[in-house]
């Protein structure tokens, strides 16, 4: 058996290219007890891919969902379909063992009937899950309160916004133009939108959220962020999920002072890996799967086809071609 592999060609600088990766060939030895053999099915495709990269000639790191071809592991039959941090590869022998960025033991999809696998990648996986974990159990709104999103248009945004209306709460999100909001009101159930590239970002702001922001879900810092701090209600809560707006920076990102502000109303500004939830993944999971099959939450989804275009649904992701989580079929 022979596996595809995409590598790390030379370190990122500034926006992901082409050039950055390498598609290479892997011959794979025979299984040893306790191992199986997984084809990919699908590959996840995730911002954290440009601030943790692996080492130059390695394989990129991220979780995929598989299907056991070969196995020498009870725990693991042939024929069933397994999520598991194998990188971006076709084939990998696996072995029943925690991963080295996500943190997790590989596990076995259950509960699909009626269901696309690939779900375990976005709204029943690590984005369902930093939604759940950073909204809930960090952000803390309640009912009533007004929850700002920033990045509302990605894989966890999309997820974050739902999840609040389902508390209760007014959603606003934050996104690049007028044709994603539109869809993040209609499609997601955001309440209102604010495109960030409008000449009126301030006061378009000011209108959705009234000036009374109670909890700011933040996946993008740098100067959105700092406008939606200054809008916060007193002891209100940031949640800092991710920072996408300096990750292709090639010069030292600054924005406006925010200490004052933090200071003067009183704020909670946290920020966490979902790794730090992974003692209590399967709430997440459970309560997650729960809601999609109660037709509360929807899964959105950007799909890329093809093994080799892996590193074109990572580059588009930036240039934010995705509506949802960013996933690439292989087959």
């Amino acid at each position: 058996m022979t596996a595809k592999v995409i590598i790390l060609k030379r370190k990122f600088e500034g926006t992901p290219t082409l050039d950055n990766f390498k598609i290479v060939e892997e011959k794979l030895r025979p299984l040893q007890q306790g191992e199986f053999l997984v084809e990919a099915r699908y590959i996840s495709v995730d911002p954290y891919q440009r601030v943790y990269p692996p080492k130059v000639g390695q394989t990129m790191l991220s979780e995929q969902v598989a299907k056991v071809i070969e196995s020498q592991n009870n725990d693991f039959p042939v024929g069933s379909s397994v999520v598991g941090e194998w990188g971006w590869r076709t084939h990998t022998i696996a072995k029943d063992v925690a991963g080295e960025f996500c943190l997790r033991k590989p596990r076995l999809l259950t509960g699909y009937d009626g269901l696309s696998r690939s779900l375990a990648l976005s709204v029943l996986g690590m984005p369902g899950n930093a939604a759940y974990f950073g909204l809930l159990h960090m952000g803390k709104p309640m009912k009533g309160n007004t929850v700002v999103v920033s990045s509302a248009a990605g894989g966890v945004g999309t997820i974050v916004g739902q999840i609040a209306k389902i508390k209760g709460c007014k959603a606003v999100g934050i996104t690049s133009s007028v044709e994603k909001g539109e869809r993040l009101v209609k499609e997601v159930g955001y309440d209102h939108y604010v495109s960030y590239n409008s000449k009126n970002f301030e006061k378009d702001l000011s209108k959705a959220t009234k000036d009374t922001v109670h909890c700011y879900f933040d996946s993008v810092g740098g100067e959105i962020s700092s406008s939606v701090l200054a809008k916060m209600k007193k002891f209100g809560r940031v949640v800092i999920c991710g920072a996408i707006s300096t990750y292709n920076s090639k010069i030292k990102a600054t924005a406006s002072e925010v200490q004052t502000t933090v200071k003067v109303q009183h704020l909670v500004m946290e920020g966490f890996k979902v790794t730090r939830f992974k003692d209590q993944w399967d709430e997440g999971i459970q309560q997650n799967l729960q809601w999609l099959k109660e037709g509360r939450l929807k899964p959105f989804e950007h799909i890329v086809d093809g093994f080799t275009n892996t590193p074109n649904a990572f580059i588009g992701m930036f240039a934010g071609q995705n509506f949802g989580k960013t996933i690439v079929r292989v087959g």
